[in-house]
């Protein structure tokens, strides 16, 4: 029997669609954009990526592989471990966070920031789909294409 509805739902018939987001303060087809599709392109098991523009707050561009994640709750959250490499870093001469690491049992979530620390890439992958070092090589040329 052929049901041609079942394969409009998430992980029947055809593999989800892998759709960047612009932020609602980005201009459309915007570097922010263009970084986290060469991501996909580059890193197709990516559960979560962001780019965040830290003095507004603001979510520039978003990727998520599920309907539950929800890039707009970690905007806050980045941008205060953000804000507290900056602290650490703070009596350091000639020193700047350029990443920050979260190590899990079973995610890597990864914070890499523009020189200057006006925006910030996240990504987050399963652990055991990525290797940490491509993970890290990725960010940094994403950080590049910005």
């Amino acid at each position: 029997m052929n049901l041609p509805f079942l394969r409009y739902l998430p992980g029947l018939g055809s593999p989800p669609i892998r759709q960047v987001v612009r932020g609602a303060g980005s201009s459309p087809g915007g570097s922010a954009e263009a970084a986290l599709n060469y991501l996909l392109t580059e890193l197709p098991e990516l559960l979560l990526a962001a780019v965040l523009d830290l003095p507004s707050g603001q979510l520039l561009a978003t990727y998520a592989a599920e309907r539950t994640y929800q890039p707009s709750l970690l905007a806050p959250s980045v941008a205060a471990v953000v804000q507290q490499a900056y602290l650490l870093s703070h009596g350091q001469a000639d020193e700047e966070p350029v990443e920050v690491l979260l190590t899990l049992a079973s995610q890597l979530h990864l914070v890499r920031l523009w020189p200057g620390g006006r925006q910030a890439l996240f990504l987050a992958v399963a652990s055991h789909d990525t290797n940490l070092a491509l993970l890290r090589q990725l960010a940094q040329q994403a950080v590049q294409l910005l």
